[in-house]
């Protein structure tokens, strides 16, 4: 904890005096954090159990509270902070019967804000006065929102791949089915299907892309982010959810990052393996999609 408290790059633009925090500060909040009502910090761990940040909901009252999220640089494009926002909004809304949900940044923190923006959280004018007197004095900042029963990250496209929501059929207590059909769910007819399992977290693999295979991405089992790059530009999605896929239908660069050991991917492809069609080499995918 201490460690990101005094990295500058982290905390620089973060409303709060970090630099000055000593170990000792970091072991009082560990210990009132458990005893807290008004704020509910949580810890954010890797499957080995290692400590990557802090989650927060502050200011508990009246049926909403301010979130908050620090993590170390180490986490930093892993995916530790989505996991950990969904996570506390889970707990808000789910077990503490909340309807709203609070938080605003520096508008120069470009990281923050891309991070918020990305995930399709819009910004909010109409914030409560008590909340807003918090921060007297304080300009710049760009305010964001939760309520209860919005959907997180709700996305058509990443890096202009189209995300699809597989038809899922769930049952009384006996789990879901999820299907989808070639040439009917998906815009073209599957030739081969394949998957990669048993895969320790933190892994990344992929560095690839095709000339003309088209093919849809899920993750029945587990989390997994999904990075993709093209000529839209170059975007990362998480794939944690059976009835979510990508359609990759454009040459487009991908690697995929394991965030929970085990996790399975599955791929339904357009065409049988073809080694002529992979572009292996980041420099000269460059190059092809620019010509």
């Amino acid at each position: 904890m201490l460690e990101w408290m005094h990295d500058e790059s982290m905390v620089g633009k973060l409303h709060g005096d970090f630099a000055s925090k000593t170990m000792e500060d970091c072991r009082q909040f560990i210990r009132k954090s458990k005893d807290g009502h008004s704020d509910i910090h949580l810890a954010i761990a890797s499957d080995a159990d290692e400590y990557m940040g802090t989650v927060s909901l502050k200011n508990i009252e009246n049926g909403s509270a301010e979130f908050a999220i620090a993590i170390r640089k180490e986490a930093m494009r892993h995916g530790y902070s989505w996991f950990g926002m969904t996570a506390i909004l889970k707990k808000a809304f789910e077990e503490l019967g909340l309807e709203s949900v609070y938080w605003c940044v520096s508008r120069e923190n470009e990281r923050a804000v891309h991070f918020y923006d990305k995930h399709h959280f819009g910004e909010t004018l109409d914030i409560p006065a008590g909340i807003l007197d918090r921060y007297r004095g304080v300009r710049n900042l760009k305010w964001y929102s939760v309520l209860k029963g919005d959907e997180l990250d709700v996305r058509e496209r990443v890096a202009g791949c189209r995300v699809i929501r597989i038809k899922t059929i769930p049952t009384v207590d006996s789990g879901e089915l999820s299907v989808f059909e070639g040439g009917q769910d998906i815009p073209f007819d599957i030739r081969r299907v394949y998957y990669i399992s048993k895969v320790p977290e933190g892994v990344r693999r992929g560095f690839h892309a095709h000339k003309t295979l088209k093919q849809v991405l899920f993750c029945p089992y587990g989390r997994i982010q999904l990075i993709l790059e093209n000529k839209h530009g170059r975007e990362e999605i998480d794939l944690s959810d059976p009835s979510i896929g990508v359609v990759i239908e454009e040459p487009t660069w991908r690697e995929m990052l394991w965030l929970k050991t085990d996790s399975v991917l599955c791929v339904a492809a357009s065409d049988h393996y073809d080694p002529e069609d992979y572009i292996r080499d980041y420099e000269e995918f460059c190059s092809f999609i620019k010509g």
